[in-house]
């Protein structure tokens, strides 16, 4: 059992793997998962950069939005804030971020309340990181094009998130 297994476990938490065949198919299942979110939510991206976390966030993203609009990342502005018909999305890339603090300033921890939030680099949020948070961690496979997923996050989301297999 590996070191993230024994610590989810002990938390009261779950933890499903996915492959991911394609880029399409991280997309297909982002909009999948997006339609289990709502206000409040925290959504922790985890991966190494160029893993698909913003392509990933994109796809949710734009599977919410009324109007089909652009989604670039915020690698330079940190974050990105969309409006849906239920809730606000803020979208964050904390890869720039140098202090904790900063995150205050930005208004993310207030948006952890009563927005959906997707966080790239969810490392830089040191203690701030919700406890109650999903994680989706990216990671590249040999095969060009496909990903491992790992979908963890708190026990009482696991009969909704079951779901999602059917999209996997």
């Amino acid at each position: 059992m590996t070191f993230a297994a024994r610590h989810f476990r002990a938390m009261g938490s779950f933890q499903r793997s996915f492959l991911m065949r394609s880029p399409e198919h991280t997309a297909e299942f982002a909009r999948a998962l997006g339609q289990h979110l709502k206000a409040g939510d925290v959504l922790l991206l985890e991966g190494s950069i160029g893993a698909g976390k913003t392509h990933f966030a994109r796809a949710l993203i734009q599977s919410r939005l009324a109007v089909p609009e652009d989604v670039p990342s915020p690698t330079f502005t940190l974050v990105q804030v969309y409006e849906t018909p239920d809730c606000d999305i803020w979208h964050a890339d904390l890869y720039r971020l140098t202090d904790p603090a900063e995150l205050v300033e930005l208004g993310l921890t207030d948006a952890f309340e009563d927005a959906l939030c997707l966080v790239e680099w969810p490392d830089r949020l040191s203690d701030l990181a919700p406890e109650d948070a999903l994680r989706v961690k990216l990671e590249l496979t040999e095969t060009e094009g496909q990903r491992a997923l790992v979908l963890s996050g708190p026990e009482s989301r696991r009969a909704e998130i079951a779901a999602l297999e059917a999209a996997a």
